[in-house]
């Protein structure tokens, strides 16, 4: 029971350290996407960029 206690315990840190990234349209969202080489970028991302960080 330890041990199954222990390796959830684990998991779950684990999620958490992983960390949140910011919300879409958010200030730091935008930084981090300017930062991000636009080569990378995903359809989506051009197009929030677009819409919530220049328009």
């Amino acid at each position: 029971m330890k041990k199954c206690f222990m390796a959830c315990a684990l998991a779950f840190s684990a999620v958490l350290l992983q960390g949140c990234s910011p919300e879409v349209g958010s200030k730091e969202w935008c930084t981090d996407l300017k930062e991000k080489p636009k080569g990378e970028w995903t359809a989506n991302e051009a197009k929030d960029f677009t819409k919530h960080c220049i328009l």
